[in-house]
């Protein structure tokens, strides 16, 4: 979202929470900030939110360097303010997508029920193209084959399908119109990261090749490639 925008939705949340005390213990998740971070192409040159094409899955590594994030302009702008709940029944506000249009996008690409993820050789989990056919995801929704997740991200990825008990985890991104650049600022939901590293921690070794990248913060820059070109096989369901 716009800076400016965000600070008001942070001071909005604060002030309900201190008029009403009793809503603490269910209060809404606060956002969690991570590096400001730069999305970059594949030259590493500042990406150009002009440059991302309408229903293509686009992946970025954020807030580490082993944890894969979706990025999506969904041609057509977002629902706003979309309440959410984490599956430990913890409220938050989607505030919706960034960019001219408002429809850019992003989130965790783990997917909330059993964290299929994106790897190198394949990926069960992506975003479905309104002219892709297919037996069991619907158009516009990213769709996980390996337990047939389903979520909108027109709604802040919220479940409209299948066994996950949450919403992907949101990341926060901040739009700078002068240059049409995007920053990844943080993350708001349920963020699954601690169980992502314990269930792929070998695997995420041979993936990086080294044990501390995957979990290393990302800094200053995170390159975007297609997920075509990211991994070898989309698998389709």
């Amino acid at each position: 979202m716009e800076r400016r925008e965000f600070m008001k939705a942070c001071a909005a949340g604060a002030l309900m929470a201190a008029s009403n005390p009793q809503a603490l213990a269910i209060q809404a998740v606060s956002p969690r900030y991570y590096a400001r971070a730069l999305l970059v192409d594949p030259a590493d040159k500042p990406l150009k939110a002009a440059s991302l094409a309408v229903g293509m899955n686009y992946i970025f590594h954020y807030p580490f360097g082993g944890t894969p994030c979706f990025l999506l302009n969904l041609g057509k702008p977002t629902q706003r303010d979309v309440k959410l709940k984490t599956a430990h029944g913890q409220t938050y506000v989607w505030s919706g997508g960034v960019g001219p249009q408002r429809s850019i996008v992003a989130y965790s690409a783990i997917c909330a029920h059993k964290l299929a993820y994106p790897t190198r050789q394949i990926s069960f989990i992506s975003y479905r193209n309104a002219s892709e056919g297919s037996t069991f995801a619907r158009p516009r929704m990213i769709h996980c084959c390996a337990e047939h997740s389903e979520y909108d991200p027109a709604n802040g990825a919220r479940v409209v399908g299948g066994p996950a008990n949450q919403p992907l985890a949101a990341i926060l991104l901040e739009y700078e119109p002068a240059t049409d650049q995007l920053y990844a600022l943080g993350t708001l939901g349920g963020e699954l990261f601690n169980e992502f590293f314990q269930k792929y921690d070998f695997r995420l070794v041979l993936e990086h090749g080294s044990d501390s990248l995957p979990k290393t913060p990302v800094t200053r820059t995170t390159r975007v490639t297609e997920l075509s070109s990211y991994c070898e096989q989309r698998v389709r369901c």
